[in-house]
């Protein structure tokens, strides 16, 4: 890891403002695409089969979230990925609630054999299910394994030949040589919707704009749990979730280079 390299991306970003399509959570569709947007990328939501092909080659990145994942929707997923394949850009894979059902479970498994996947972020549970593990989960809540989190991110990243993001109280990050650990963030980044597939939408901005791809993982989930740690220390007594929801989404929007590196650490 560099971190004067991971600090120069956050210019490029906003300099090159690269497209990011994303095929995502219809829960959390208008906070991925604010999101994209306050770092400095272009979202696109575009999922119809018909034309998701199309607009991956417009895009420098492509995110996959398993969100409320359908039969229909999952199909687009497939053509885009396989054009992202095509025109060799990132595909970051969010697998929501991977391991809670055999239905997701069984589609994350297809998907990952069908589609060459760049970088994978997820919570431990989901991770875990992805390599064949089994977890005690609750729909998208996390839930417990029998590994620990950075053995399970190198174990993932060598197995799903993907860089893995595993966000937590303490977020791990692997590209199955080298281990980081992200030691920002805040309880209330768990409080609200959208956190995580926010945060595969800021992985994707970044992605979107260098090869290095183990840095743009970093410096999407060290956004993330910054911009949390941040948002919190900035509410009044009175404020509640809907106020720190607001003010998390300020400090995207104002992170930069200097304060990422000021303010992040790694364990």
């Amino acid at each position: 890891m560099n971190t004067a390299t991971i600090k120069q991306l956050f210019t490029k970003v906003k300099e090159r403002h690269p497209l990011i399509h994303h095929i995502t959570n219809n829960v959390t569709i208008n906070d991925c695409a604010n999101a994209t947007l306050a770092i400095g990328g272009s979202p696109v939501m575009a999922t119809s089969i018909e034309e998701v092909a199309d607009m991956v080659g417009l895009a420098n990145a492509l995110v996959i979230n398993f969100g409320t994942i359908d039969d229909l929707t999952y199909a687009a997923m497939i053509r885009a990925g396989l054009a992202a394949n095509e025109e060799g850009i990132p595909v970051i894979f969010d697998p929501v609630g991977v391991g809670a059902t055999p239905f997701r479970t069984e589609k994350a498994a297809d998907f990952l054999h069908k589609v060459k996947v760049s970088i994978v972020r997820g919570n431990a549970t989901e991770v875990y299910a992805l390599i064949g593990g089994k977890a005690i989960t609750r729909g998208v809540d996390a839930g417990d394994i029998s590994i620990s989190k950075e053995e399970l991110a190198v174990k993932a990243a060598v197995k799903l030949k993907a860089i893995t993001v595993i966000s937590g109280e303490l977020d791990v990050i692997s590209n199955g040589l080298e281990t980081i650990r992200i030691a920002n963030g805040d309880i209330w980044l768990t409080r609200i919707t959208g956190t995580g597939c926010m945060t595969a939408s800021l992985i994707g901005c970044f992605a979107g704009i260098t090869d290095d791809l183990f840095s743009a993982a970093i410096a999407g989930m060290s956004v993330m749990s910054l911009s949390g740690e941040r948002a919190r220390k900035r509410l009044n007594n009175q404020d509640g979730i809907g106020t720190y929801r607001v003010k998390l989404m300020d400090m995207i929007s104002s992170m930069d280079g200097e304060i990422w590196e000021e303010g992040v650490r790694f364990a």
